[in-house]
């Protein structure tokens, strides 16, 4: 005799680590609620007890928008390298971090946004954080010559410990009150 539950015998909060289990990447709460056949209030019900079974535990869950993914916790990210083999082979440059921070905070943010702001050109800078995956293309702005606009990924958020943007270090008020740049007259 199986002692295996079927699907009408789970708790939807089961349902949802499962379905969270074996994605590949963010789920929307919409799909999930699709797939559970539920409504999204439910499901975010669900998210909310599996976050506080999570709390003491190797895993966490990652928001990136209105998209979630099953992550492991942060404190195990030593032991987790060592296991897979992996090793920081790349460690960012003093810039890297200047425009990486610059994107956090102010994303959707463009090029020439951000070198106006350092007052130098950020173009190696975007091009290693694209590699390593930190950050991406969000969008063009909708302004003469459209400039690409970038943002961070659910990469950025795990690397950093972090679940949502929310949880940034809140700026220094003289850092906080620096607007966006005007886009360049073309």
């Amino acid at each position: 005799m199986s002692t295996d539950l079927s699907h009408e015998e789970m708790s939807i909060p089961a349902l949802v680590e499962s379905v969270l289990f074996v994605s590949s990447g963010p789920v929307p709460i919409s799909r999930l609620a699709k797939a559970l056949e539920v409504t999204t209030a439910v499901v975010q019900n669900a998210l909310q007890t599996l976050a506080a079974t999570y709390q003491t535990g190797g895993l966490r869950l990652q928001w990136s928008g209105d998209a979630v993914q099953l992550t492991t916790a942060p404190a195990a990210s030593g032991v987790i390298e060592r296991f897979l083999g992996l090793e920081l082979t790349t460690r960012l440059s003093q810039a890297s971090l200047e425009v990486l921070a610059i994107i956090a905070y102010m994303q959707p943010v463009t090029r020439p946004q951000i070198d106006q702001i350092r007052g130098v050109n950020s173009d190696t800078s975007l091009r290693t954080l694209l590699s390593t995956g930190l950050i991406e293309e969000v969008g063009r702005q909708e302004t003469p010559g459209r400039p690409i606009l970038y943002g961070t990924t659910p990469e950025f958020l795990g690397h950093f410990g972090l679940t949502m943007l929310e949880e940034l270090p809140a700026l220094e008020p003289a850092f906080a009150a620096v607007p966006p740049a005007e886009p360049a007259d073309a």
